[in-house]
């Protein structure tokens, strides 16, 4: 967790932030190198929330904010997907009309035919994910780019989501259902949360003393005891206010905390495992990861299947939150909204650079956006040309980044 920046592609030949020595001096190594990790995203957040609060004190109300976490997830959990697909230098255009395909299919085996949530959920993600395989498929065996396939995705999945839906167009989702329940009125306990905010404080420092030590006996530098316990406190501070403060309403979310958990699942495989290794390897350069070995076509099969799986996932959220699936699921702006929450999060448009945590700043930058834009009552033109002139900057930081990082290694 403590890794919020990039995880560097092994085969790249990358100097990773342990190798510096530590500290500060590991920080400033890495942004003259290019390497600016989640900084940019996080000042500019600070610079969002500080505009709107001044202009409409309500934006950083409890309630407020309480509302813009749950508005995140939807569109967060299918940003994670997306991550792994610009990671390898893919992309999926269908996304947003996958999200709206699960969502009716969900919707009709829920309503319609009376099938428990139990079923009907994990049917319509099992779909989802055959779809990436399928994907995976033309796009290894062919060689069709996957910009030409996703984009037959979106229109032909948008047909069945259409034709699922029917005459209708709509299903309403029953309000005392356990699915809406939980998208809408289920908040984690307030003693429980802060009961997991001193478990992972304490799984962030054992986590870190565990891999300094080895590190240390392989004699390689590592974090000292004092910036383990530093990094602990901090979270357990910070996390603990958010806590309290979101408590004075209604408290974090259980959807909320489904996806942090999501995020937090990912960056552990992204950072800490051989495949997470293997999909930094692929995106960085490819036919260097073949010639070390990696199964670079299941690589991208895997990329394939976890995007629609999490979009999938996504859309089924997204329609318990509204309690209702209909033709505009998956529409409008999601597909768009979805792939610039991970790049304006940091993850590189040319793969082999970005982490878990892209998602979940990227998409509280544009969600963040929304909600100003929303308490002010602008158009919602100006939330399109505010969030595009972001991704643009973020785009043109990464270009800027990937120019000094040629520097670097030259140098």
């Amino acid at each position: 967790m403590s890794d919020l920046g990039t995880a560097p592609a092994p085969t790249r030949g990358e100097t990773t932030v342990e190798e510096y020595g530590g500290g500060l001096r590991a920080l400033t190594s890495r942004f003259r190198g290019g390497d600016l990790g989640v900084l940019p995203v996080v000042v500019g957040l600070v610079v969002i929330w500080t505009v709107m609060q001044i202009l409409n004190p309500v934006f950083l109300s409890s309630t407020n904010l309480v509302n813009l976490t749950l508005e995140c997830v939807p569109v967060g959990v299918i940003a994670l997907g997306v991550g792994f697909m610009l990671l390898v230098g893919q992309i999926d255009l269908s996304i947003g009309s996958l999200s709206g395909m699960a969502a009716a299919v969900t919707a009709i085996l829920f309503v319609g035919h009376g099938w428990s949530p139990w079923l009907a959920v994990p049917a319509a993600v099992v779909i989802s994910g055959a779809v990436g395989w399928l994907y995976a498929q033309v796009f290894n065996r062919l060689g069709v780019p996957s910009f030409v396939i996703t984009l037959a995705g979106l229109l032909g999945f948008l047909g069945i989501q259409l034709w699922v839906l029917g005459a209708a167009g709509s299903i309403n989702l029953p309000f005392d259902s356990g699915l809406v329940a939980f998208a809408q009125l289920d908040f984690v306990p307030q003693w429980l949360s802060y009961t997991l905010i001193v478990v992972a404080a304490a799984g962030l420092f054992a986590a870190g003393y565990l891999r300094a030590r080895e590190r240390r006996r392989a004699g390689l530098a590592a974090a000292s005891i004092q910036g383990l316990l530093l990094r602990s406190v901090v979270l357990l501070a910070g996390a603990g206010v958010a806590v309290w403060y979101l408590g004075r309403t209604r408290g974090v979310g259980w959807m909320f905390v489904l996806f942090l958990a999501l995020v937090l699942v990912t960056h552990y495989v992204l950072t800490r495992t051989k495949y997470g290794k293997s999909i930094y390897a692929v995106g960085g350069n490819v036919e260097a990861a073949r010639r070390a070995g990696i199964n670079v076509k299941a690589v991208y099969t895997s990329a394939f299947v976890l995007c629609t799986t999490l979009a999938a996932i996504g859309g089924v959220l997204a329609a318990a939150r509204l309690a209702a699936s209909n033709q505009s699921s998956g529409g409008g702006d999601v597909n768009l909204n979805a792939i610039a929450a991970v790049v304006i999060g940091g993850t590189s448009l040319f793969g082999g650079r970005g982490s878990a945590f892209a998602a979940l700043f990227g998409i509280v930058v544009i969600q963040s956006i929304s909600s100003g834009l929303t308490l002010l009552n602008l158009d919602s033109s100006y939330r399109y040309m505010v969030t595009g002139a972001v991704l643009l900057l973020a785009v043109a930081l990464d270009a800027v980044a990937r120019r000094s990082r040629a520097s670097h290694g030259r140098a």
